[in-house]
Parts: structure tokens; C-alpha cells; sequence
């Protein structure tokens, strides 16, 4: 849902005219009931609940891409479309630059402009970018990138062309009925390096990250960190992630939701803090089953008057990516509790049976 306002919106024109014409956000920023003195109000606001949507990676492989441009995208998230509108807030991680023609898979992405739209136009609020593969084409292809995404009016968080946007997109400020939510996003490392200061990559290490923490903190009234890390079809965190989950927790850090390891991870507690350690992917044509079980998170948060808000455990849901006449004609993410006579291929359903009980 796109009531809320960023910073970048409010700052960046070319974000909130275009907002603006296609009637996505209120012109006005909403109040914030949570800093209005007692006297002010009549009655006590209601108990209040903001819901965060969270997708793994999003990959445009060779053959996602060739499969698109015959059959569109309109089945990639067809099943899952009403948990993407439903929320308050629906988050993936664009794991391609929009490099432009000649598109190119695994292990140099360039993903089609369309993908981008598609994801923006099913309900997807904001796109995080700062992951291995989003200077696959260099920084011509990651200016591109954020040239495509502003012309869009599309919203993303983890790279910047400038300093002033960097400090405006790193972190992004939403605004949901007045409360304030900081999303913070970030890579161990890219598969190319940039060849220019700027445009840049938000990068996992404690000296860029800690005046991002620190705004973070000033700004909102919570905050969720999506980090790209830890080791690739591994099923269980590593101990460096545990450790950069302590850091993000003592730096203001309310929940983490990970990405990279294209596997589901275990999920963890610390002081309070939920943390999935990866999502898996959100749709890909990778083959090994279980980079085909994926998973979606809702995180709840719950405005109480007079009380900081509460961050609830991540409710996850597993979902299953199917390839082209295994359930539609293209590829599509499904629930794992989407009923067998749905499936054209049987035998892939079974195959998504047996890999979830072993997991």
C-alpha cells in the first residue's frame, strides 16, 4: 500500500512528481499520533498493527528472462499477489541491474526494464538493490540502474547516485500512519567493482554502515535491516553473520530479514531481535530443489499508545518456484499449501512434498 512518504520523496523530484501524478501517495506526510501530547486527542488511539512483506531473491536468469518475453510476468507472483497487496509494506531484493539490451543471465546479470515495472506495478514498495550482482555491468550499468528505477518513480533503497541521495536513501524513511520505519540495506561485496566514487554501493563493513545506523536511529521509531551475506546454499548461518547480527542489534537494529544464500536459513533471537538469516530466492531457474523451497515473511509491528512500538516474530510462509508447464506457462512462485490438482506436472508437486519435509 503507497500512502506513506520517504525522505526521497519529499526531496527528490523526480521521485515525488511522478508519485504524484499516478496518484500513489498522500501530498500531505500523515500525522504521527504517537508524538501528540494526551490533551490533544479525545479519545486513546486504538491498538495499531504496520505490516512489512519480504521476498527473497529476485533473479533474472537467461532463461526467466526469454520465458518473460514470450509469456510477460504476470504468473512470476500471481499466487502471492494479495500477501504483496495486503501489506502495509512489500520489500525484494532486485538481485539485476537494469543494464539494458543485450539481456544477460547468471553470471553477469542484465535484467529487462519490465521486470522492474511488473514488480513495482504487483505492489512491491521498495526494491533493495545493494547485493553481489548489481554491478555485474559495471557503473554504467548501475547508473543505469538508478536512472530507470527514478524515471519510474520507483522506490529503492542500498545505492545512491550522489552524496545528498545517499543520505536520503541510505536508510529509506517510510512513513505508515505516522509511523516512522527505517529500512537499512547492504552487501558483504559485489562480483565487479565500481569504477567511480559515485554512483555507489551501500557495502557491509562498520565504517560506512555506522553513520547509516546513526540516521537510522535519529529518524525512525524503528528499524529493519536486510542484509545481503553469509555463505551460498548453506542451510545454517554462519558465525560471521551471527557476529554482524550482534554489531546491527547494538547499533539500533529491531529486526533482520537476510538475503543471498538462495536457501532458506534457520531464523534466531538475540536480545530481543528476530532475525531470518535468508529468504531463499523469490524466483529463479535455479535446479537444486532446495533452492527452489523459498520463503516470505510478514513482520508485524504493534503501536500501542504511550508505549515504543513492539516488532512481533516474523510470521514465514514457504513457498515453491515452478518452471514453465509445471503449474503455469511461464515461471511463478507458489505456496507450498497450493492444492495438487493445481499442478500440471505431478511429479513436481511431489518433488516440492518430499524437499519440504526434508527440510
Amino acid at each position: 500500500m503507497r500512502y506513506f512518504l520517504t525522505a526521497a520523496l519529499l526531496f527528490a523530484g523526480c521521485f515525488a512528481t511522478e508519485a504524484q501524478h499516478r496518484g500513489r501517495y498522500e501530498t500531505r506526510p500523515p500525522k504521527n499520533w504517537l508524538e501528540l501530547p494526551r490533551e490533544f486527542l479525545k479519545i486513546t488511539p486504538p491498538e495499531d498493527t504496520v505490516t512489512i512483506f519480504a521476498l527473497g531473491d529476485i533473479m533474472a536468469h537467461g532463461a526467466v528472462t526469454k520465458s518473460a518475453l514470450q509469456h510477460g510476468y504476470s504468473t512470476f507472483f500471481k499466487y502471492i499477489e494479495d500477501k504483496i497487496q495486503g501489506a502495509d509494506v512489500a520489500i525484494g531484493n532486485m538481485e539485476f541491474p537494469l543494464a539494458g539490451k543485450p539481456y544477460s543471465g547468471y553470471p553477469a546479470f542484465s535484467g529487462p526494464d519490465e521486470y522492474a515495472q511488473y514488480l513495482w506495478d504487483i505492489g512491491m514498495d521498495v526494491l533493495l538493490t545493494s547485493n553481489n550482482h548489481i554491478l555485474d555491468k559495471g557503473t554504467p550499468g548501475l547508473r543505469r540502474t538508478i536512472e530507470q528505477l527514478d524515471s519510474r518513480g520507483i522506490m529503492y533503497t542500498g545505492i545512491a547516485e550522489t552524496p545528498q541521495r545517499d543520505s536520503l536513501l541510505n536508510p529509506l524513511i517510510l512513513n505508515v500512519r505516522g509511523l516512522r520505519i527505517a529500512i537499512v540495506n547492504f552487501t558483504y561485496g559485489t562480483n565487479l567493482g565500481a569504477s567511480t566514487s559515485w554512483p555507489r554501493v551501500q557495502y557491509m563493513n562498520p565504517q560506512s554502515l555506522e553513520p547509516v545506523m546513526k540516521r537510522a536511529r535519529e529518524k525512525a521509531d524503528v528499524i529493519v535491516v536486510f542484509p545481503h551475506w553469509g555463505i551460498e546454499y548453506d542451510k545454517k548461518h554462519s558465525p560471521d553473520q551471527e557476529v554482524w547480527a550482534r554489531w546491527l542489534i547494538a547499533k539500533g537494529a529491531d529486526a533482520i530479514i537476510g538475503h543471498h544464500p538462495h536457501v532458506v536459513q534457520d531464523t534466531q533471537v538475540i536480545e530481543g531481535v528476530p532475525i531470518v538469516y535468508s529468504l531463499g530466492n523469490a524466483l529463479s531457474n535455479q535446479n537444486d530443489l532446495p533452492a527452489r523451497l523459498e520463503a516470505c515473511a510478514t513482520l508485524r509491528i504493534v503501536c500501542r499508545w504511550g508505549e515504543p512500538p513492539a516488532v512481533l516474530a516474523p510470521q514465514l510462509e514457504f513457498l515453491w518456484c515452478t518452471k514453465p508447464g509445471m503449474v503455469e506457462d511461464s515461471y511463478s512462485a507458489v505456496p507450498v499449501t497450493l492444492p495438487k490438482e493445481n499442478w500440471r506436472d505431478q511429479n513436481d508437486y511431489q518433488r516440492m512434498q518430499n524437499t519440504l519435509e526434508q527440510f
